[in-house]
């Protein structure tokens, strides 16, 4: 197949991006011809507040250049990720003159929350959904502490919502676990559109042969991350529970601190994939707090692959990708006594810890692999068959 693979670039690179890398090469390992159309939001400043709000909810030149595209290409599939906010839905407006489906994947809660988060005021927050207006969002200013720029995303929500876009546009939606479809659908979009399709990892890694000297943290610095929880459950343990930190964000300089006042606790800064790859082959589990709804974070992918257990917050898809006593523990988000304490048994139970270590490689290898990947998506364009669009004169 011809596949214009579609991303508009964040302006901090994070899991979305390296997300969009991924399918691209798995695209093309499995024979397809990939062309890629990108935007990137360094040009929003470039633009300004006006120009990129009129662009969030129409964008003449996404329009035009992918209408051309397609036209001229004979492409078979739009393969869409993240269109927000220089892309916009005008992308499936051209793929429809051009008679070209679109299958779109849901990698952040976009469509029904303006922060796309699902979380406000360090609390997970659902007003929004099932809302025609997204008028609480708006009054909180939950795009960027701004009701302005609030009221620019719900603009470009409603509109689309009232023409049908989301509804009558895109042949098929990706969500990447159950949790995250059941939102979609709450939100509106039609259930018989959405599919499953997780994250995976390319290439394998391969297992870890180290039981771990250490606990892992990777990620932003920041407390809907469940950074605050980590160090406080950190300082409720006692000596010889070695924590390494990786990432950037506005906590850092709390958590430099704390690395200075823990011998335990090692703030290590950002670092690059292979860093963290291999950080990964030498750590006995991996924690991740986050209080927010996750879609499915990448890193949890990479642990299993490497065959590290994941101690996660029990909630949202987390609850689902880390399977409580087999390839992870779970805790109460948010609560540091309870983290700390599932932190002080996997350390005291390295039997267990060892089974669920051969546990997470064989979920890994059954279900996150490129391989397994591009079946799904293979059954996604086959299903979609039967209601490709006709080009529009």
């Amino acid at each position: 197949m011809k596949i214009l693979a579609v991303h508009n670039r964040y302006l901090w690179r994070g899991g979305e991006d390296a997300s969009f890398e991924a399918e691209v090469a798995m695209l093309r390992m499995h024979g397809h011809l990939v062309e890629e159309y990108l935007e990137d939001n360094r040009r929003v400043e470039s633009l300004g507040r006006l120009r990129t709000a009129a662009r969030t909810v129409w964008s003449h030149e996404t329009y035009r250049r992918v209408r051309d595209i397609l036209r001229d290409g004979h492409h078979d599939l739009v393969y869409a990720q993240n269109t927000f906010p220089l892309v916009s839905p005008s992308l499936y407006y051209a793929a429809r003159v051009a008679g070209v489906p679109v299958i779109q994947t849901l990698r952040n809660y976009r469509l029904m929350c303006l922060n796309g988060l699902l979380f406000r005021d360090g609390k997970i927050c659902e007003e929004c959904v099932g809302k025609a207006v997204p008028w609480p969002g708006i009054m909180h200013g939950c795009y960027r502490d701004s009701r302005a720029a609030s009221a620019a995303v719900a603009a470009m929500l409603v509109t689309h919502r009232l023409l049908g876009t989301f509804r009558e546009r895109v042949g098929a939606y990706v969500a990447l676990t159950e949790f995250c479809r059941d939102k979609f659908i709450e939100g509106g979009l039609p259930a018989e559109l959405i599919s499953i399709k997780p994250n995976f990892v390319d290439p394998d890694p391969g297992a870890s042969a180290d039981p771990g000297q250490y606990a892992l943290y990777v990620g932003r610095l920041s407390r809907e991350k469940g950074l605050d929880t980590l160090l406080a459950a950190w300082a409720r343990l006692g000596p010889g529970h070695p924590l390494k930190i990786v990432g950037d964000g506005p906590l850092a300089e709390e958590v430099a601190r704390a690395a200075a006042g823990s011998p335990d606790v090692e703030c290590l800064g950002p670092r690059t994939s292979a860093e963290v790859r291999e950080l990964l082959q030498g750590a006995k589990f991996l924690v991740f707090p986050s209080r927010v709804f996750e879609n499915f974070p990448r890193i949890i992918v990479e642990a299993f692959a490497t065959g590290v257990p994941v101690i996660a917050s029990r909630h949202g898809s987390m609850s689902l990708i880390v399977e409580d006593g087999a390839t992870g523990l779970h805790f109460v988000p948010g609560d540091a006594a309870d983290l700390g304490a599932k932190v002080a048994w996997a350390w005291a139970h390295a039997v267990e810890i060892d089974a669920m270590r051969h546990r997470a490689r064989e979920e890994y290898l059954m279900h996150y692999t490129a391989d397994a990947s591009h079946r799904i998506l293979d059954r996604i364009i086959s299903s979609m068959a039967t209601r490709s669009p006709s080009p529009v004169s």
